[in-house]
């Protein structure tokens, strides 16, 4: 299994089964969907009962295969926050998007052992309703740290991971233990406090669920603290002490594009939807959509203090989405003077029926401009 893993470019492989899973996982995702922490994700909800277990899905599974697929970055992801004026895209999303690219090589694997062993197989990435993290940890990839991503003595916090699940009763590997001891660096980092509790997170506060999967107006009291960060947020993974093992990629198309890699605010307030789909194509970054997409990088813009990113925000309010005229708003509202903002507030104020952006509008009359 490793040779066939290996050949097909995974950095790591290992095997757990469907009774070696921790007996709570399940009861913590219940946990997790009870207190409203999944935000708006409702399929986490309607499909809460088959991810609670691999057996739920498919009864007759008897062995994990868990893979994983080295996804370092060549520099570190925090260095670029202090760039204000440029987005900061998470690590994972600046190359080709890693679905395809590891379920084509899953069906590799997989179909390369059924024909060995004759033992059915079905392979998930994560898309599907299975739990990798804690079968990945059962499975002896890496443990859940503090802030609930898998951490590998490997390849630190850098690891993509694919699943397969066959009728084949195999050896399973021993579980890694957990290695976090007492720190907590992952969790003081976080910008919006998002982990309520060390090993629980609050996605509703998570960077990375508000620029991906929540399609709203975000609310004001996390926009400052999202910085530049315009989809995903990679800084509880960068500040992991055990990244000092962590290696760069050796798939060369999971590495940084140019054109993605961080580029200029200036630049990406100028996307239409056609230019957005062309720039993003085949990345993660398409997921978004170019106006909840346009929405975070005004806020971005909006926290750079980069004046003359004015230029492009001006046109967008009076793009054709609420949410980003919204945004424009609030850009304009911390880039401009109290009396420039007045100004323009006087200008496009009564023409527009929006009440969220009637509101934004509103804010911007006091001049501690929030």
């Amino acid at each position: 299994m490793r040779e066939m893993a290996g050949a097909a470019g995974f950095d790591i492989v290992r095997i757990t089964a469907p009774a070696h899973l921790p007996a709570q996982m399940g009861d913590r995702l219940a946990q997790f969907v009870d207190l409203q922490r999944h935000g708006d994700m409702d399929w986490m909800e309607t499909t809460l009962e088959r991810r609670r277990h691999p057996l739920k899905m498919w009864p007759e599974a008897r062995s994990i295969i868990m893979l994983g697929m080295n996804y370092g970055p060549e520099t570190d992801p925090l260095t670029a926050l202090g760039a204000r004026s440029n987005a900061v895209l998470s690590c994972y999303a600046k190359g080709k998007d890693y679905h395809g690219l590891i379920k084509t090589r899953l069906k590799r694997v997989a179909g390369a052992f059924h024909r060995l062993s004759s033992a059915q197989v079905k392979v998930f990435v994560d898309t599907a309703p299975l739990m990798e993290k804690p079968a990945a940890a059962a499975a002896g990839l890496g443990w859940q740290g503090k802030h609930t991503n898998l951490v590998s003595r490997e390849f630190g916090s850098w690891l993509l991971l694919g699943a397969i699940l066959t009728t084949a009763e195999l050896r399973p590997d021993e579980p890694e233990r957990d290695h976090c001891g007492s720190c907590t660096k992952c969790l003081d980092i976080c910008p919006t406090k998002a982990f309520p509790a060390p090993y629980q997170l609050d996605a509703r506060r998570c960077i990375s669920y508000l620029t991906i999967e929540y399609k709203g107006h975000i609310a004001s009291d996390l926009r400052a603290r999202m910085g530049n960060r315009v989809f995903g947020c990679d800084d509880c993974l960068a500040v992991c002490p055990w990244n000092k093992y962590a290696q760069t990629a050796q798939e060369t198309r999971l590495l940084a594009r140019e054109a993605i890699d961080n580029p200029s605010f200036a630049d990406l307030l100028t996307l239409d939807d056609k230019a957005f789909r062309a720039r993003f194509a085949g990345t993660p970054v398409k997921r978004a959509g170019r106006d909840c997409f346009i929405r975070n990088c005004l806020i971005g813009a909006g926290n750079s203090n980069d004046k003359t990113l004015m230029r492009q925000v001006l046109p967008l309010l009076d793009d054709d989405a609420a949410v980003v005229r919204a945004m424009a708003v609030w850009a304009a509202r911390r880039l401009l003077s109290v009396d420039e903002f007045l100004a323009l507030r006087a200008k496009h104020y009564d023409i527009e029926p929006d009440l969220e952006i009637k509101s934004e509008w509103d804010q911007g009359i006091d001049a501690t401009r929030l």
